[in-house]
């Protein structure tokens, strides 16, 4: 099967691509969306531009769209950037990290299915507290890198995502019913390293910037490559 996959860099998303070639597939590229907006329906954007410092570290080429992330119009650049990735590296299917959004999993279907491409969601409806569980366990170096949620403050940005922080978030589902996972947009996450990539990314320079108590961003400045 030869895939591509649809790739923010975060955790859901390397975890989809872990899944797909677990199951021995050619995954040809990563394929990215660079909304010009922090509001886009569809789209990751914090730190959305280091994909490509990602994908360099996975050893896979990766196609990258624009997009004005303007409710259904950003469908239309995902739809090109899909074409494009079928005419240059003649996919067959599409894999998502989609977790439990219709409104994503929908949309993406409806343009697959245009495009005659099959669509995977492996991690759809599945027990996000435990596969965040399995991330961990599986070697995945994850941080979180933006919050907007109670319970959540600027200590947590930069946080790598370990047992310990797992534990914390499961303390903060019981207080203020958030979901440890984030698919509720309570945080996002970036990935460093894991058990698919061929190097490490390393921060060396970042900023932390608070909207709000509860709300903010590491913004990222800049990234490195480290030999494993």
């Amino acid at each position: 099967m030869r895939i591509a996959v649809l790739f923010s860099g975060g955790k859901d998303s390397t975890f989809a691509l872990y899944w797909a070639v677990q199951q021995g597939w050619d995954v040809k590229c990563l394929v990215s969306l660079m909304p010009s907006r922090a509001d886009s329906w569809m789209f990751h954007t914090p730190n959305i531009q280091f994909v490509k410092v990602q994908a360099e570290a996975l050893g896979l080429p990766i196609v990258i769209q624009a997009t004005s992330g303007e409710k259904e119009a950003e469908l239309d650049d995902l739809k090109k950037a899909l074409q494009t990735a079928k005419e240059k590296y003649n996919i067959e299917g599409v894999v998502v990290g989609a977790l439990a959004s219709d409104y994503q999993q929908e949309r993406v279907n409806r343009i697959c299915e245009d495009l005659k491409l099959k669509t995977y969601a492996p991690l759809w409806h599945k027990d996000q507290k435990l596969l965040l569980q399995e991330m961990i366990d599986c070697g995945f170096e994850i941080i979180i890198q933006h919050i907007a949620a109670e319970g959540l403050s600027e200590k947590w940005l930069g946080r790598k995502l370990d047992q310990r922080c797992y534990d914390d978030l499961l303390l903060l589902h019981k207080k203020f019913g958030m979901n440890a996972a984030g698919e509720g947009g309570e945080y996002e996450s970036f990935v460093l390293d894991g058990p698919i990539f061929k190097k490490r990314l390393v921060i060396e320079d970042a900023e932390k910037r608070m909207e709000s108590v509860n709300c903010g961003t590491l913004v990222m400045k800049k990234l490195r490559l480290e030999q494993k």
